[in-house]
Order: structure tokens, then sequence, then C-alpha cells
């Protein structure tokens, strides 16, 4: 028997969460489990188990499906099944065996009472997806913040001064006024020539108009009072720390007893892209072709040191599109030293990845052209001669052909306005899987050299024609539900919607990829400009389209998608391969599976209630 719960103890203190707890908790839970053997093709729960439990599964695999038939997921070896925690509320699941099945049985209630002293392990089979997704999010949020190379920085390198003032006595609406006249987010307010507190934006907003407070009463009246200070010696860490800890946004820095300077939240994190902003000055004072390549040869070396210093996925995706558009620029301006000045009003295009500044290192190019209406037949040789030198250029610093030929060096892509115009109202108006396909790409234009009010007609035009077409955005809804999450994972394999199993996850086209079509269906119906993924869900939330906590929940999942397609390209670009998106199970924690089988929890949802919207 002594061997056996030994046994036990072993297997249950290395599956999530249990490990977390405590060797004398995991001895005490140990006591609890009854052993069932369970024939293959048995429903459960067990016969002779009582109700609320939770299933360890030792050896053997467990098949969920819903009422009709729909296969939602399976379990295997060291997996917990959950559903029959509430076992009073399970009507639409069915849960059976694939195999001959051991398993480990837990009473819930007994478990909640053994574990009392670790809530957020209670909390993981408590909580739903999203809530536990949103949870390792912060956490991950908060591991960004203290493995960043702010430890050996001074808040010297990051304060800005003069400090602005104002008096205690003067009224609200003054120091708002001077506020933006300055285009300060905040001011630090004086008694007699003496600091007595501090008055931000967001203090106007919540403690003055949120509360009915007339802008006539004085400043010191919402100001707050208990400023909290940094010595100018200060380590940015220990600041950004205090910041976060304090949920303060805004801290004076002193310098030899006098406030001098001021120091914000926005400061310190936009230290991580100094890098980035370092390569692209460099880009910009490049003479030829030879030297801007060899400065592109850098950017997998910033992405890797990006993702050690755990910055988010968001952040190097700016980082990386920002650095594309600057090499972009100065190949274009090169090219008009070659071929002279452009003959009309022009644009060149971003689409895809770059346009929505989420953009990894040497992805593939896609762009495109827009000129003037003006521009005569003689004239359209010009605007090839640049894409072509522009597209060849960034081939060479590592940015490939796009293989669906979408390209400036493209006569369908390098067209005038009213070309352009006719395009969105074709696709718009005849949703064509073509169509639909192009507007996928085409929907996320944006400018990056040239006259940008060619562009925002197109897309000011195109938003009326979308915002509220219920016909054409069914039509992009459908196709864009064609890539789906897959169910989770099995053993090392990854579970497809289709039953089938595949060695990898593919995490751009069945994670990232339905995320993104999501935020574009959304942007599109409620006539948002933005182009970023997590802008867009952001402007999103609380429409008629998408509610807040969904809203939420797919950022959440989106960032967690980013951050592990973000390691996985590290770890290949460090090891001299090719960064791709395909993760084997078998190089990701348990814990991490966990995570992510939440993330296509959500990401499932989104999709079906967009289904049955439509």
């Amino acid at each position: 028997m002594e061997n056996e719960l030994t046994e036990i103890s072993a297997f249950i203190r290395d599956i999530p969460p249990f490990e977390q707890l405590s060797m004398s908790v995991i001895s005490q839970l140990t006591k609890e489990i009854h052993i069932c053997y369970v024939r293959k093709n048995q429903p459960l729960p067990p016969k002779d188990c009582g109700t609320e439990m939770l299933y360890i599964i030792r050896k053997g695999a467990l098949v969920y499906r819903s009422v009709e038939g729909e296969l939602l997921g399976k379990y295997g070896e060291a997996d917990i099944c959950t559903v029959f925690i509430c076992a009073n509320k399970v009507t639409d699941i069915e849960v059976q065996t694939e195999e001959d099945t051991l398993l480990y049985c837990l009473s819930y209630n007994a478990f909640k009472k053994v574990a009392a002293d670790f809530p957020k392990v209670i909390s993981y089979f408590a909580n739903s997806s999203e809530e536990r997704l949103n949870r390792q999010m912060l956490q991950l949020n908060e591991d960004a913040i203290i493995s960043s190379s702010l430890m050996n920085t001074s808040v010297s390198q990051f304060c800005h001064g003069p400090l602005a003032t104002v008096d205690s006595s003067n009224s609200i609406q003054e120091a708002a006024i001077k506020m933006t006249e300055l285009g300060f987010s905040c001011l630090v307010v004086t008694n007699n020539n003496k600091p007595a507190g501090i008055i931000t934006d967001k203090d106007i907003r919540r403690r003055c108009v949120a509360q009915g407070l007339p802008f006539t009463q004085p400043v010191s009246n919402i100001m707050t009072k208990d400023m909290l200070t940094l010595n100018e010696n200060d380590r940015a860490y220990d600041a950004l720390m205090l910041m976060t800890s304090k949920r303060i946004h805004h801290l004076p820095v002193s310098k030899n007893g006098k406030l001098t300077a001021m120091v914000t939240i926005t400061d310190l994190m936009n230290n991580e892209g100094q890098n980035a902003i370092n390569i692209t000055n460099m880009i910009r004072r490049a003479n030829n072709l030879g030297e801007l390549k060899v400065i592109s040869g850098l950017l997998p070396k910033l992405q890797v040191k990006m993702a050690k210093l755990g910055t988010t996925a968001d952040h190097i995706g700016k980082s990386i599109s920002a650095i594309t558009s600057a090499l972009t620029i100065r190949l274009i301006e090169i090219a008009e030293d070659m071929y002279g000045p452009a003959p009309a009003p022009w644009a060149w295009l971003a689409a895809g990845s770059q346009a929505r500044q989420e953009q990894f290192a040497h992805s593939d190019q896609d762009n495109a052209i827009i000129f003037s209406n003006d521009v005569i037949t003689e004239d359209r040789g010009w605007f090839k001669d640049v894409a072509t030198f522009v597209s060849d250029g960034l081939a060479a610093c590592g940015f490939i052909y796009c293989p669906g030929d979408i390209m400036a060096t493209n006569t369908k892509w390098c067209q005038p306005q009213s070309t352009w115009h006719k395009y969105f109202e074709q696709w718009v108006n005849k949703p064509s899987p073509q169509a639909l396909l192009n507007s996928s790409v085409f929907f996320d234009l944006i400018t990056i050299y040239g006259d940008d009010s060619l562009v925002a007609d197109v897309r000011e035009k195109l938003l009326q024609k979308t915002k509220g077409n219920s016909l054409f955005l069914a039509h992009l809804s459908r196709n864009a539900l064609m890539l789906r999450p897959p169910l989770g994972f099995f053993r090392d394999f990854v579970l497809t919607p289709n039953g089938k199993d595949k060695a990898t996850l593919d995490l751009k086209h069945n994670g990232i990829a339905p995320i993104v079509d999501l935020a574009r269906i959304y942007a599109l119906a409620e006539g948002i400009t933005a182009t970023n993924t997590i802008e867009r869900l952001s402007l999103a939330a609380g429409t008629r389209s998408l509610t807040k906590s969904s809203a939420a929940n797919l950022i959440d999942a989106y960032e967690f998608l980013g951050i592990l397609r973000m390691n996985h390209q590290a770890v290949k670009i460090q090891a001299g391969e090719a960064p791709d998106n395909f993760l084997a199970p078998k190089n990701i924690s348990k814990l991490e599976r966990e995570h992510l089988k939440d993330a296509f929890k959500v990401i499932k949802t989104m999709q079906d209630n967009r289904q049955t919207t439509y």
C-alpha cells in the first residue's frame, strides 16, 4: 500500500497545477485518491464514483463530445478531466473512454479542503479558460518588467525636464489648460513654491469630471497629496517596480534635493525598443544597398535579444515593422536619386503583417503603389522602375518576394487611385472567393512613403461601404472561419478539429491568424481605421460587434500565442535555423499546453459566436 501511495504521489506532483503544492499537501491528496479502472467505450463518470470529481488519467484516454456528437477534445496520460467538478451542471457534454483507462479519482470538495492554503491552485479549476489565460498574461507581463535591462540604468537616463508646476490655488481648469499647452500629462502642485502634490490627466477625469465637480475648484482638491519621488541616481528598474506596485504612471525626480524632472512608465518601457531606434538611425544614414543589407542582418539578433529580455510580442512586432518601414523608405529615397522625382503624387503602401505592425524578422513582402489619376501612360514606367528596385532591395535585405505576388512589381497592384476605388467596390459588392482573399490582405493597407491622402480617401469610402453591410460581413466571416484552432493536445500530437493528429502546431494559421481575421471583421463592421490587431480589438470593445470582456479575452489569447511564437523563433534563430511558425508539442511545458488549450477555447468561442451572428 505504501508503495502504491508513493507512486501516485510521484505521478501527480509533476502535473500542473499540482506542482505548485507543497509535498505535505501532495501526500494528503494522495490519501484522498482512489483508483478506478474503466473499460474501453464506457461513459464517465464511473458508477462507483461520487459526484463532483477530478479524474486524473494515469493510463489510457478519454474523449469528450457535445450531445450532437461533435468532437471537443481528448484527455491522455497526466491530463485532468474537470468536466464533472460541477456534475449537476453537465448537460451538454458526453465523456467516455477511448481505451481501457486507469483513473485517479479525487473528490473536488476534498481537494479544496486539503489545498485550502493554495488558493491559486484551487482557482485553476474553478476559473474559466478565459480567466486562467488572463492570469497567465498578467504574470507574463510582470515577468517582462522584471527581466528588463533597466536593472543597470539610472533614472537620469529616462527623465525629462524642466518640471512643470501649478500653484495649489489655481483652478482645475487652469491646470488642464496648462497641461494642454505644454503637452504634458501631469503637473506638480506647489504651495508657497514648495511641492505639495501631483495632478495627472487621470485625476481630472476620475476626481473631477466623473464626479461632476466644478472646474473652478482649486486644483488642491483633487491632487494626490502623498507624492512619491525618486532621486536621479536611483535605478530605473526600481522606479518601474515602484510605479507598478503603486499603480502610478508619473514620478517626479530630484537632483541635489530639488525636484527637477519627471519620469513616466512609458519612458521606461520604451527603453526596450532603444536598439530598434538605433538600427533605424543607421538605416537613415546608409548610402547604398550594400550598407542596408549589412544592417538588415541585425534583425534576427534584435528579435532574439528582445525575446530574452521578456519583451512582449506586440512590442517586437512594432519594432521590427518600424525597421522594415525605415528600410523601405531609404530604398525609395535611393531610387528617387536614380530615377528622379515622381511624375505625380503617389504613395508606397504596405499590407499584411507590416501594415498591422506585427512583423517578425525577415517576413515576406506585401506591398503596393497608388498614384494620382493624373498620371499619363508614358509616366507609368517610373513607378515600375521604383517598384522593381525597392522590391529587389527588400529581397536582398532578407524580405522574400511574396509567394502570391502581392507586390508593387505586379502591375495589378500598381494602379491609380480610381482603380483602387474600383477594386474595393468590387470586392465588397461581389464577394467572390478571390475577392475575399484580396480583402483579407488589402483591408490592412497603410502608407509607408508618399501622399497618405490617396489611400486615406480609398479607406474612408471603403469603411462607408462595409460598416453595417451585413451581407459582405457574412461572406467575410465565413471565409475567415475556415481557419480553425485545434482542439488541443493529445499525447505528443496536436488534435485537429477533424480528428486527425499532426505532429506540430502552426501557430500562425491555426492560432494567430483567426484572431487577426476576427479583429479585421470587427473593425470593418464598426468603421474603425486602425490596422493593428490589438488596437482594433481595443477600439471595437463595447460596440455591438464585440463586448469588452470578449475583446479582453481575444487580446490575452493573441498575446500568449505571440509570445510562444516569439520564443520559438528565437530558439530557431539561435540554432542557426530559419525561423518558422511550427511548434512541436514536445518543445513546450505541460503548463504551456494547458494555457494553449485555454487560448484555443477562447478563439473557438468567438468564432462560434460569429458563425451564429451571420
